[in-house]
């Protein structure tokens, strides 16, 4: 991988590691993040520091990727997804100051190889995403997701195993 800054107008990519043939849109905010060979970035994405993107994945418009975000290879990540990495963010400390880095914990989330996350989904922290799991538009996902399912709704519960023959 190679390191690249760049920072202009259109966006901001400072020390992030690209693999070969990454594309990347405009107005994306990347820093301190890992990109995969072959994956895409749609616009108006941001990836924050210590998260990482594996080979070969798609990564929608207006998604946000937080630090402690870790996507395996070949994963989809649909328009407006929304990671989390606290579960009870606060803006100010016991004494009343804004809160820094040494005023919380990074709770980690896995997304693993062939995964597919639908538009709008929120996934909290803490979680993960099984292999070719498939998680259904607008879901919440609280809890971790097996394997080869589909998983939807508020919270997201199990609809069907990919194993299973459908009707």
């Amino acid at each position: 991988m190679k390191k690249i800054t760049i920072n202009n107008e259109r966006q901001s990519i400072i020390n992030v590691a690209l693999g070969d043939n990454v594309e990347i849109y405009n107005f994306v905010n990347l820093y301190g993040c890992s990109i995969g060979d072959g994956s895409k970035v749609g616009s108006f994405v941001e990836i924050q520091k210590g998260a990482t993107i594996g080979k070969n994945c798609k990564i929608s418009s207006h998604t946000f990727i937080c630090e402690g975000v870790h996507i395996s290879d070949r994963v989809f990540i649909g328009h407006n997804v929304t990671f989390i990495n606290d579960l009870f963010p606060r803006a100010t400390n016991q004494e009343g100051g804004l809160q820094t880095e040494d005023n919380w914990n990074c709770i980690e989330t896995f997304i693993a190889e062939g995964a597919s996350i639908g538009s709008s989904v929120t996934i909290l922290c803490g979680v993960s995403i099984g292999r070719d799991a498939v998680i259904g538009a607008g879901s919440v996902v609280t809890k971790n997701v097996p394997d080869n399912t589909v998983y939807a709704g508020n919270p997201a519960k199990l609809i069907r195993s990919l194993n299973q023959k459908t009707a």
